[in-house]
């Protein structure tokens, strides 16, 4: 603070340290300061050094384990003094001990012990590392200070009788928590949702795989007293998992008597809301690989749009196609003619995509286009997960094969998934199953935005499928917008076909696969009509 004008400073001096008060008992026969005194002299003996030094010099040799010097300090040492100190580090199984007095900080800061109580803290690195702080007595005798000790001087917890000792045990289960806190990875649990417990054992091993917890308990005879520390557990895994989001795509794909899947995400934040698979075993809405068809039209209409096309504009849908010198042609070889771009989108053209993609796109700006929507990219959602492929197209044929997710183009139900919650939000936000303290390293949450010219067009064309293209047959919930996708593998004139339909609702965006279920339309469009409805 500043001086204040007109105070008188002269008189000030500067500070000498403060002299700790002694005990000076009075006697006639003494050893060292000779005072006059009425009728003769009289002696006085000081006590030497002071509660502090001896703390010292007492924590310095309990560190070195040099138990001979600690008794030199200590007041009537018992017999088994060196017995408690070598148990206590054999109990607790140590490798390394400190104990430090902490010094007093500032400038009027000074040493002071008027009880004789001297305060430390005690570092232990062992099996499990673990701090406290303790307290020595220290006492005045034979001129001099020492440490009345007992077992507390120990520990604050110890006395006859007792010891404290590190013990294991088996780790509770570590639990896996929906987003509402219900625990969901017991036994009883959905069989979707073990397979994502599965998952998480080989995403966060060392929660699963490694049940020894270990802690400091103390003991008398062999008897538990209590539990000083138990540290070593684990926090359950906060799950983004809405359980009756999952179990409305489990009731949605009831009867179905192919293998599917259906996958939900909050389209805003990425968050997985349900994983369905039936029947169970392989976790392929997460794990599996298949060509998503026209679902990935979504991906090609949002790379003609950035390239100027209007869902306005006329283009040419006829039934077959030559491209690269290989026949393309719609489902069914439907001819539609001349139509808007918006209408080619809603009919699923393939004619249309596969000529407009080679016109108007190389297949370096398709690809460009689908990493913006999370291609290539690897994900970790807090289980295992695959990514989507679009490999570099190497001809005409083949960048047309691409353009209607045809050819080498794969993708998961989770990697559709979140394509379609890329339109419902504006960005492509990587997906993930765990909350963010939980996340590994390396995951890449950052949402990448879209353009905003292909947002505001997908949003036309998306919903125009639902109302007037192939799946105006299917009683969708009103505000439901989507994409059928009838994905051929195999050979022949009429290979099989996996049934797609991926979309969005509000700020729900989901997947559905059937395998081998043929066509998007009359398969997977119905069973994501019921998973809607059942939300009500």
């Amino acid at each position: 603070m500043a001086p204040q004008t007109g105070t008188n400073y002269a008189y000030l001096r500067p500070e000498r340290p403060v002299r700790r008060r002694r005990r000076w008992p009075w006697i006639l026969a003494g050893l060292l300061v000779p005072l006059l005194a009425a009728g003769g002299v009289v002696w006085a003996l000081r006590t030497e050094g002071s509660p502090e030094e001896t703390a010292d010099r007492y924590l310095a040799a309990w560190a070195e384990q040099d138990y001979a010097a600690m008794r030199e300090l200590v007041v009537d040492p018992p017999a088994d003094f060196e017995a408690w100190h070598r148990r206590f580090r054999a109990d607790l199984k140590l490798t390394q001990a400190s104990f430090v007095r902490p010094r007093p900080t500032g400038v009027f800061a000074r040493e002071s012990s008027p009880d004789g109580k001297v305060s430390f803290q005690a570092k232990l690195t062992g099996p499990l590392d673990w701090d406290y702080d303790g307290e020595l007595r220290l006492v005045e005798r034979g001129g001099t200070w020492k440490v009345a000790w007992t077992p507390a001087a120990l520990h604050p917890l110890l006395k006859k009788g007792l010891a404290l000792r590190v013990t294991t045990r088996r780790a509770d289960p570590v639990r896996v928590l929906a987003a509402d806190g219900t625990d969901v990875g017991g036994a009883d649990a959905p069989g979707s949702v073990q397979q994502l417990v599965e998952g998480m054992k080989q995403t966060f091993p060392d929660r699963f795989d490694s049940p020894i917890r270990s802690g400091i308990a103390l003991y008398q005879g062999d008897r538990l007293v209590r539990n000083v520390v138990e540290p070593g557990g684990y926090r359950p895994i906060q799950t983004t998992l809405d359980l009756k989001v999952h179990r409305a795509g489990a009731q949605a794909v009831k009867g179905v008597d192919k293998p599917v899947s259906l996958v939900a995400l909050r389209a805003s934040t990425g968050e997985i809301l349900a994983v369905v698979n039936a029947p169970g075993g392989f976790n392929r809405a997460l794990l599996g690989k298949y060509p998503p068809g026209s679902t990935f039209k979504v991906v090609t209409a949002s790379a003609l749009v950035a390239d100027g096309v209007r869902p306005d504009r006329q283009v040419s849908c006829p039934a077959e196609k030559n491209i690269g010198g290989f026949p393309f042609h719609n489902a069914g070889f439907e001819d539609f003619g001349t139509l808007s771009f918006q209408n080619a989108f809603a009919h699923s053209c393939n004619t249309t995509f596969g000529e407009m993609s080679v016109a108007r796109l190389n297949g370096g700006r398709l690809a460009e286009v689908a990493r913006s929507f999370g291609f290539g990219s690897a994900i970790t959602p807090g289980v295992p997960a695959v990514r989507a492929e679009f490999p570099d197209p190497k001809d005409d044929t083949d960048l047309a094969s691409a353009a209607i997710g045809q050819g080498r183009v794969l993708a998961s139900p989770l990697n559709m998934a979140s394509v379609a919650a890329a339109i419902a939000s504006g960005a492509y936000i990587p997906p993930r199953l765990v909350t963010a303290e939980h996340i590994p390293d390396g995951q890449p949450g950052n949402p990448r935005p879209l353009e905003k010219g292909v947002v505001t067009a997908l949003r036309e064309l998306m919903p125009a499928v639902v109302t007037d293209g192939t799946a105006h047959g299917v009683s969708f919930p009103a505000g439901t917008a989507g994409k059928t996708g009838t994905a051929e593998y195999g050979s022949g004139k009429e290979p099989p076909a996996h049934s797609w339909f991926v979309g969005y609702q509000g700020d729900l965006a989901f997947s559905v696969i059937v395998e081998g279920g043929g066509a998007g339309s009359a398969v997977a469009a119905p069973i994501a009509a019921r998973f809607l409805k059942a939300l009500g």
